[in-house]
């Protein structure tokens, strides 16, 4: 399960942090990842990071979104500095993993949170 909170509203050019809490499964999370949905459009992948720490950022918020995460915590973080508007949509965390089931067959699975919405006013 995923935990996500952090969201509000803030005016442009000011910072808010997410979290995304995990549970249950975690000792199989490979790559955690924030995406985004705004009003009227499609979903779209904002930034991720791997377990060994690598992380991709959407062109968009480079320079300005940092995330990270506490893998003892099972949490992970984004940063959002200097906000625009255009970064108002609704936040979602999702998880990669993959695990061997019973018969030992590899098993991979995506999970999402639910999701906390970021408003920035201009």
């Amino acid at each position: 399960q995923l935990q996500a909170s952090g969201g509000g509203s803030v005016h442009s050019g000011g910072s808010l942090r997410l979290s995304c809490a995990a549970s249950g499964r975690i000792s199989s999370i490979d790559t955690m990842t924030w995406y985004r949905q705004a009003p009227g459009k499609e979903r779209e992948l904002v930034a991720s990071v791997t377990k060994g720490g690598t992380t991709n950022y959407v062109d968009s918020v480079k320079g300005r979104f940092t995330i990270a995460r506490d893998n003892a915590k099972s949490t992970m973080y984004l940063q959002m500095n200097n906000l625009k508007h255009e970064d108002t949509a609704v936040y979602y965390c999702s998880v990669d993993g993959g695990y061997y089931n019973g018969r030992g067959e590899p098993v991979r699975y995506r999970d999402w949170g639910q999701g906390t919405q970021v408003t920035v006013s201009s």
